[in-house]
């Protein structure tokens, strides 16, 4: 399974995505002693400031590994039961019929059904997922608004299901995590973000990975590029944006190199027992928020190519910023990027996002950087 890194390779397709249109992005790639850390391109386009590899980064939707990791350790100390109905924890947040149905495994693999909550909070985005028919200016007006995390689970839970409970395929839904931070903090009495940080952050041994406190990232970053389909031209700066719209379920900042070996002990039994692992690799099919259907497993979702065995990880986005980290399972190869811009695709006349040569290059990288 162990091939040795070829730094030149993956230096040149980091380079790659960056001439394909990519302001900005860094990686690191380790197998077993091998490190290679890469940068390419800018962190400011006004100054021309470049990106370094050991930027921090707002992760999006990787935070979700580390928030079911948090509720599986409740679960083996006997505070959750896994499959136990999400109303015996929350009983004023999921109407009684579903919170009945609901179970907490459902809100973890997104086989809840209920809805995107997004949608209801941007009003812009109210037509998703039709793209063109979105615009991006709530993304303006609601820079430093403070949303309220209950406002907007009633907004997922009252929206029309995607589905029954436990029907398949699942909705990925950022009102499943946003219910599991609300478990958290009703079992142990402790606000999510800090019981996530003592018992998962702090026991990976993270030095660079937190929540933050405000609007602003800590630290040597990079701006934030969002695009939204071109119709952001050029692409403005997010950066500098309240995370409540999202809060503990997708807002941690964190570094590349941070990413990989938190996945590294995950996949070594070292956040949560063996047997727990096992719960999170077993997948079940769900729409992504890109309307693809994709395996997802309790907070972790796998990468195969031919040949070479899976990865476990996940990706994540924010406004103007991306991610992805992925771990093989044997923890032999681990791959870990951030990128500062999103939504580079531009619509075409059926409102279908068109091919960009940053996703061929993206491909390429990826191919290098787990299997070459």
């Amino acid at each position: 399974m162990r091939n040795s890194l070829d730094f030149t390779a993956l230096d040149a397709a980091l380079e790659n995505v960056h001439r394909a249109g990519m302001p900005g992005l860094f990686a690191e790639v380790r197998d077993s002693d091998e490190v290679w850390r890469g940068a390419a391109g800018v962190a400011d386009l006004a100054t021309g400031r470049p990106v370094t590899a050991d930027m921090r980064h707002r992760v999006g939707s990787i935070t979700k590994t580390f928030t079911a990791a948090a509720v599986l350790q409740l679960v083996e100390s006997g505070r959750i039961a896994l499959d136990a109905p999400i109303r015996r924890y929350l009983p004023g947040l999921v109407p009684a019929g579903r919170g009945d149905a609901i179970t907490v495994r459902m809100l973890i693999n997104h086989t809840s059904g209920l809805a995107e909550y997004l949608p209801y909070a941007y009003p812009s985005l109210k037509s998703f997922p039709a793209l063109a028919d979105t615009g991006p200016e709530s993304l303006d007006d609601h820079r430093f608004t403070r949303f309220d995390r209950t406002e907007l689970i009633e907004m997922g839970v009252t929206a029309p299901a995607f589905g029954p409970p436990g029907g398949t395929p699942g909705l990925y839904s950022n009102t499943n995590y946003l219910l599991l931070t609300e478990l958290v903090e009703q079992v142990t009495g402790t606000a999510a973000d800090r019981h996530i940080t003592r018992n998962v952050i702090e026991r990976a041994g993270l030095r660079d990975t937190a929540f933050p406190d405000g609007p602003h990232v800590d630290g040597p970053h990079s701006q934030l590029y969002e695009s939204w389909f071109g119709m952001v031209d050029p692409p403005r700066d997010y950066s500098v944006f309240d995370m409540s719209w999202v809060g503990p379920s997708a807002s941690l900042i964190s570094t590349v190199a941070d990413l990989n070996r938190f996945y590294g002990k995950l996949l070594a039994g070292e956040i949560i027992a063996p047997g727990s692992l096992a719960q999170m690799q077993r997948t079940v099919p769900v729409v992504s928020q890109e309307g693809k259907v994709i395996d997802y497993g309790l907070g972790l979702h796998p990468m195969e190519g031919p040949g070479q065995g899976v990865f476990w990880g996940h990706g994540g986005t924010v406004w103007g910023g991306g991610a992805l980290a992925m771990t093989r399972a044997d923890g032999g190869r681990q791959v870990a990027l951030a990128v500062n811009m999103q939504r580079w695709n531009r619509l075409d006349s059926s409102g279908t996002p068109q091919p960009h040569p940053v996703d061929e290059a993206l491909a390429a990288l990826y191919r290098v950087a787990m299997y070459g």
